[in-house]
């Protein structure tokens, strides 16, 4: 029988088209059996402060070494044209627009999505979910509603404290490390940062902490195979949520930025 090329590259396409879809049955059923009685507000308090208690310390991290490297590469670059004074508001507008969102989703993602992925994941494999399902409990809403609406509540309160940190980071090399002037430093921030470059940036932080969860929900959920099973999901969680986050960052980038 002749190989035929067409052929190969159509069942790759309808397979891309059957995860698509799966996904999105995942995500419906998900999202709309959170919205109905009962509910379990225990287990999303819980989630609450998994996400973003447990997560401040390497976001905070993060951000603030983000932002002192931001003011040196900066400062770097603008000495060659004389333009110094334009380093606060550039690191203002990067950390708030774009690299603090993205890098605590990608930090969530690492951390979280690996979290969740192995911890449905094992209660898959063990049985766990089944017995939840003997016990009338309803997985999607035990289980995962909670996870996918902390994450997409508290990471844009991770990213309003990392945005903070991180637009001091950059105020505290530019002013121990590069001479600036405190005062005048400060005035440049506060008089060109906008709020909509905030809220442009906790808006994005939403959609990045539901990704997040949502692949760490899905594929531990449809883990199997035992523990490397769960090992599979866990690095397909982290791959997926990390890619999604920087397809996600483009296209709401263009959505609010393009002219």
């Amino acid at each position: 029988m002749t190989h035929n090329p067409l052929a190969a590259i159509g069942r790759v396409f309808l397979l891309f088209l059957s995860a698509i879809g799966r996904l999105a049955l995942f995500t419906w059923s998900c999202v709309s059996s959170g919205v109905r009685a009962p509910y379990y507000p225990r287990q999303f308090l819980r989630m609450l402060v998994e996400i973003g208690y447990y997560s401040l310390p390497v976001v905070g991290l993060t951000t603030l070494f983000t932002g002192g490297a931001l003011a040196l590469q900066s400062y770097s670059g603008f000495s060659r044209f004389s333009a110094e004074s334009s380093i606060p508001i550039v690191v203002a507008l990067a950390i708030t627009r774009e690299l603090g969102p993205v890098m605590a989703g990608l930090m969530l993602a690492g951390r979280i999505g690996a979290s969740f992925a192995a911890e449905i994941g094992t209660m898959r494999v063990t049985e766990q979910v089944d017995a939840l399902v003997t016990l009338s409990t309803n997985p999607y809403k035990y289980l995962l509603f909670p996870r996918l609406l902390a994450a997409t509540l508290m990471l844009p309160c991770l990213v309003f404290v990392g945005d903070v940190i991180g637009i001091f980071g950059g105020y505290a090399v530019s002013v121990k490390a590069l001479n600036f002037a405190p005062i005048p430093y400060i005035n440049n921030t506060w008089d060109y940062l906008e709020w909509f470059d905030v809220t442009s940036g906790l808006m994005k932080a939403a959609v990045f902490g539901f990704i997040v969860a949502l692949m760490g929900c899905y594929h531990g959920y449809h883990s199997k195979g035992g523990a490397q099973g769960v090992g599979t999901a866990t690095t397909n969680a982290v791959v997926s949520a990390s890619i999604l986050i920087l397809l996600a960052n483009y296209l709401l980038t263009e959505l609010f930025f393009a002219v």
